[in-house]
């Protein structure tokens, strides 16, 4: 009996260890806490003068992330569909080729750090609008 508690009880700690280790690396809040938005005051980064216009863009163009196809479930076609899907999702680990991440914009190169920066700016000044 006390065998079969033993190997339930390993078996147990290893599916554990199993599981946590395939978690993927959701640190999209570290991106924009690390962001260095010294030079970027919350009304340069607002969602209307600066984000939409990214976003439509690299990543809300059809087929993608819009209102119609809202590919992986991330919808980028308006601000609240926007703000959520940065609140719910890893977008910003995607957007930075996070670890675990599915790199973004898909099947295109890495946006330029610039405007990385302001998307994470965005995203640490509380989604200005």
């Amino acid at each position: 009996m006390s065998k079969t508690i033993l190997a339930f009880s390993l078996f147990t700690l290893v599916l554990a260890a199993t599981i946590s280790s395939c978690k993927k690396d959701n640190n999209s809040a570290d991106y924009a806490s690390q962001a260095d938005c010294s030079s970027l005051p919350a009304a340069a980064t607002t969602y209307s003068a600066v984000i939409k216009p990214i976003l439509d863009l690299s990543c809300a163009s059809a087929g993608c992330h819009d209102a119609i196809t809202s590919a992986e479930g991330v919808d980028l076609s308006d601000y609240a569909k926007s703000k959520n899907a940065f609140e719910k999702k890893e977008v910003l680990c995607s957007i930075h080729h996070g670890s675990g991440c599915k790199a973004m914009p898909q099947g295109a190169d890495q946006l330029d750090a610039v405007t990385i920066n302001k998307i994470d700016c965005w995203v640490k000044n509380d989604y200005p609008q």
